[in-house]
């Protein structure tokens, strides 16, 4: 390749020629080139639908000039005869070379393209050019796909690394302006300066799947030379000289050498792109003035990351999607036996496990390498584990960054643990060997680990890879003498593998063995040496469903097998105690005032199948006690559409008017259901409640005539949402004794390519009988009257004043207050919003009202929404309605109308929705 780099407009020019060597038995029509950079080059491709997906609005939302894309001039063959080529919209990120004569097997032919690259900018991959004037450029050239069974591999861009480029040779001429330097870790040929313009650099590289090059003003990049590898790295750490640095590269560099096998090439680069791409989750999160971790330390943890990913992603001649789980698991594998060699006492929270304000914590007294198995844990609880050998591209965006990845690593040291006899890290530099060679597959690394193997391991690769089958190992009856130990092992999901059994004497190991179940209720003896505890699965090696049923105490006398444990905030799950956690609260509404508690649960940051929340308070402004309630049981299904029914029964006690309270009592069943494709946005929800309210006389309020009363409800949600799109469809059925109601409500949001966002909700609801004499129960046009007391009003019997402008997207939905503002036989209304300019939009809505005895009604508003952060934070200004000219009118501060959420864990929803 010959490049031209122009920094001013951000493109690289390019007149590149290929000599493709047709190395399979196949004769050739046609050749693949992946063209990654125009995944970039509108909103509707590949990449922009997954960034939508994924809710990142960066890329909708960014300038045309932003964005990236290849434009090509000219492709020829041998004889510069043009070629046909074909990139489609629904296929932009590849072309299709079509020959004009069929390439055979073990011959050659050229192709001479000519062709400019706009690179994007960096803020949507941290790959680009950056706001300083430089460019951290990967994948930004046509390159051949790999020909593999027959066919070439189209894969597309969807940000994941996983280019499946063939095996090439290099040649590289770029010429850039003088002010500018070069970092890449292809290899130096030579630099010709002689222009005073511009500096010509000539870059060569052998049997390589990719490069990265790094365009820069100033360099920041320094040169590390252990004299068999240079190392060329700008990762951020002002604290450490550069004989630490050096020492700490030293390091992982032998590690990785002795550990897997020596890297192919002469240099790598381990940038700070790389490692904002792939940060090592937990201590990215942490504010560098309170890290508990040491300056080397962090160094050393985050050189350790990115240069095994780059290592194994330059060296490896996988198909990088299919094969991904083997990229991730030889990464976290080696990171766990490298913090065994040089970290062995770390724990997860580095100093703050030796402060003793935190000595209860389980999550400060776990290890470094022991929270790998939590990460996993997390999203296995959540039902939302995948399986190990599935295609990186099918993956939730936490397992595919986070959780899967640890799983891979932990399999491995699992396998490593059951074995016993190094037969994994041999295997493991078997299998890199034979990548130098041949292009590899998964199936090449099975057969050596299976043929090295002195026992049969088909469980390994067909359970903990290739499926996504939980374990459960618990003891069933457990019985002691003096020097012997009988117990049977439970299985709770009836998958058998390997398991180990500890003994331990006051919290030390006095032996280990490993067990194999065949069958339920599999029964052994072991020698006791005096131990007062067993344990299943004691260090975690087996990625265990639930250790919580893990041990059983030998002592004569136990009063429980788990005692209680209070911790404050927030903890890890111990499965040795049962946990109860305390924090305090804050809650408000206009009636109560401020209302200080303490809650009482036993939530930790993993899902249990029973939790309980318990939140007493005391309201300052009533002087009374006040309490909030929720048991909860879920019960998931691994292997179904319905993946969960969750039971609960909540309690509320608090305030609705200033001199009386309500108690509402509500038991639900929740069925969950996902589509079988996990990275499907689509979520259905079937619920099945009984509400029952007790509400105390109001001297404040006119309408007593229900103080008490049970509704039946049932609902079904469907909702599809991602950045570009939303849909949801709900129905609702409730009966009381004194009335039955069916309502159904459809939401439609849309943003368009011009940015411009359109909301629309359709309204339909009717009575199916009522004989109450108020409106109590009645549809609201403007304010539901919430009678369920499903939301958060701050002033929910408020008629004037501030309180009564709160507004909430329910029924009618109208943020003008028109007569009559509720219907007691049926009510029909659509609410609509178009964007103006950023977050202010234009709203209308219209409807039609029918109460008893009355004709229908025709209503209408119109205004002005200011929609801040949506369904969270929104104002609502009336201009025109029924009412007629309301911003013209008195009082008109009074008919403005906000949404406004307090809730923490609501407003966390916006963030986290990106992971799950």
């Amino acid at each position: 390749m010959e490049v031209a780099v122009n920094p001013e407009l951000k493109t690289l020019h390019v007149k590149q020629d290929i000599t493709y060597y047709n190395a399979s038995n196949d004769s050739l029509d046609s050749i693949v080139l992946n063209d990654w950079n125009n995944a970039f080059s509108d909103k509707n491709t590949p990449l922009a639908l997954r960034f939508s997906d994924e809710f990142y609005k960066g890329f909708h939302l960014a300038k045309p000039e932003e964005r990236g894309n290849t434009t090509m001039i000219e492709l020829t063959d041998n004889q510069f005869m043009a070629l046909e080529w074909q990139r489609t919209n629904e296929n932009p990120d590849f072309v299709i070379i079509k020959l004009k004569n069929k390439l055979p097997p073990n011959s050659k032919t050229d192709l001479h393209l000519t062709y400019i690259a706009k690179i994007p900018s960096d803020k949507f991959t941290r790959y680009g050019y950056t706001q300083n004037g430089g460019m951290n450029l990967r994948n930004w050239f046509l390159s051949p796909a790999r020909f593999e069974n027959h066919s070439f591999i189209k894969y597309h861009n969807y940000n994941l690394d996983d280019i499946a480029n063939a095996a090439t040779d290099y040649e590289l001429q770029i010429k850039v302006p003088n002010q500018y330097t070069i970092t890449t870790d292809l290899d130096s040929v030579s630099k010709d300066s002689s222009s005073p313009a511009f500096s010509t650099y000539l870059f060569s590289g052998s049997s390589r799947t990719d490069f990265n090059l790094f365009i820069e003003k100033q360099n920041t990049f320094n040169s590390y030379n252990n004299g068999e590898l240079e190392v060329l790295t700008n990762l951020k750490n002002k604290k450490l000289g550069e004989i630490q640095k050096a020492i700490i590269i030293n390091r992982v560099i032998t590690f990785a050498n002795n550990f897997i096998g020596k890297y192919p090439h002469k240099k790598i680069t381990v940038s700070q792109a790389d490692y904002d791409r792939n940060p090592f989750y937990g201590l990215n999160q942490l504010p560098s003035f309170i890290s508990p971790f040491s300056d080397e330390f962090m160094f050393e943890i985050t050189f350790l990351k990115t240069y095994l990913n780059n290592y194994l992603q330059y060296s490896l001649r996988l198909d990088p999607r299919k094969d991904n789980w083997i990229y991730d698991g030889l990464q976290i594998y080696a990171m766990m036996k490298f913090m065994e060699e040089n970290h062995m006492d770390q724990k997860m929270l580095g100093r703050l496990s030796k402060m003793k304000l935190f000595k209860s914590y389980n999550i400060t007294n776990l290890t470094f390498n022991e929270q790998y198995s939590y990460y996993y844990m997390l999203m296995a609880r959540k039902n939302l584990d995948q399986p190990l050998g599935d295609p990186k591209n099918t993956l939730i965006k936490f397992n595919e960054q986070i959780a899967s990845k640890y799983r891979a690593g932990l399999s491995l040291s699992y396998l490593d643990g059951y074995l016993n006899h190094n037969i994994v890290p041999e295997s493991v530099q078997e299998f890199y060997s034979l990548n130098k060679t041949q292009q590899v597959n998964r199936y090449d690394f099975e057969k050596i680990l299976t043929q090295k193997s002195p026992k049969k391991i088909d469980w390994f690769f067909e359970t903990i890879i290739g499926s996504r089958e939980s374990i459960d190992y618990k003891f069933g009856n457990v019985s002691r003498t003096k020097d012997s130990i009988h117990f049977s092992i439970k299985n709770k999901t009836n998958i058998f593998v390997p398991v180990p059994v500890y003994g331990l004497k006051k919290n030390n190991i006095v032996f280990k063995q490993w067990i194999e179940p065949q069958s339920n209720d599999s029964v052994y003896v072991f020698e006791r040496k005096n131990a007062d505890k067993i344990v299943l699965n004691y260090d975690n090696e087996v990625p265990e469903y639930n250790q919580r049923n893990n041990w059983k105490s030998l002592k004569s006398l136990v009063i429980t097998n788990r005692p209680i444990k209070f911790n404050f905030a927030k903890d890890l799950e111990d499965p040795y105690y049962n946990q109860v956690l305390y924090v305090p609260t804050l809650t408000y509404n206009y009636y109560d005032g401020f209302a200080p508690g303490m809650r009482f649960h036993n939530k930790t940051i993993l899902d249990k199948p029973f939790t309980f929340d318990i939140n007493p308070s005391y309201s300052i402004k009533a002087g009374t006690f006040s309490s909030s309630s929720a048991f909860s049981l879920n019960h998931y299904y691994r292997d179904s559409n319905l993946y969960n029914i969750r039971y609960s029964i909540s309690q509320n006690y608090f305030h609705y008017a200033p001199d009386a309270t309500y108690f509402r009592l509500n038991p639900m069943i929740q069925f969950r259901i996902r589509e079988e494709n996990f990275r499907d946005n689509r979520k259905q929800f079937i619920i099945a409640r009984q509400v029952i309210v007790n509400r105390e006389a109001s001297e404040y309020i006119t309408d007593n005539s229900s103080p008490n009363y049970s509704v039946f409800n049932l609902r079904y949600l469907n909702t599809k949402t991602e950045l570009i799109n939303h849909f949801s469809f709900m129905t609702d059925v409730q009966f009381s004794g004194d009335f039955g109601k069916l309502a159904g409500e459809i939401e439609y949001r849309r943003l368009f390519e011009n940015n411009r966002k359109l909301n629309l909700r359709l309204f339909i609801g009717s009575f199916l009988y009522n004989t109450t004499d108020s409106d109590y129960f009645s549809f609201g046009l403007d304010r539901p009257t919430d009678y369920l007391f499903d939301y958060n009003f701050y002033g929910r019997s408020e008629s004037t004043g501030f309180f009564s402008q709160q507004y909430v997207i329910a029924e009618g939905g109208f943020k003008s207050m028109i007569e009559p503002r509720y219907a007691n036989q049926w009510m029909t209304t659509l609410n609509a919003s178009y964007s103006i300019w950023n977050w202010i939009e234009a709203y209308g809505d219209l409807g039609f009202t029918k109460n008893k005895n009355q004709n229908e009604h025709f209503v209408y508003d119109s205004g002005i929404r200011l929609n801040l952060v949506p369904d969270y934070f929104e104002v609502y200004f009336p201009v025109y309605s029924n009412n007629g000219w309301e911003i013209s009118q008195s009082n008109y501060n009074e008919k403005i109308r906000f949404v406004i959420t307090l809730s923490p864990k609501t407003l966390v929803n916006l963030f986290t929705r990106k992971w799950f």
